[in-house]
């Protein structure tokens, strides 16, 4: 295997999108007065979006289930 071709890195860089869409719409809810309407509703917007495309990176790679034994 070479370097940087893990196969379990693309459920990592899932789930690294995922808690950077929390951590950036936690910003934005508690910073409430000091952003403006526009910028919280990008930020919600891009975190939905990341959201989205972080699990489908994180559940991408799950294993198929064994066949039933006969």
């Amino acid at each position: 295997m070479a370097r940087g071709d893990h196969p379990m890195r693309t459920p990592v860089y899932g789930g690294l999108l995922i808690a950077a869409a929390m951590i950036g719409a936690t910003l934005a809810v508690t910073g409430d007065r000091s952003w403006p309407g526009w910028a919280r509703v990008v930020v919600y917007t891009v975190a939905v979006v990341a959201v989205l495309v972080g699990a489908l990176l994180t559940l991408r790679d799950r294993t198929p289930p064994r066949r039933p034994r006969r």
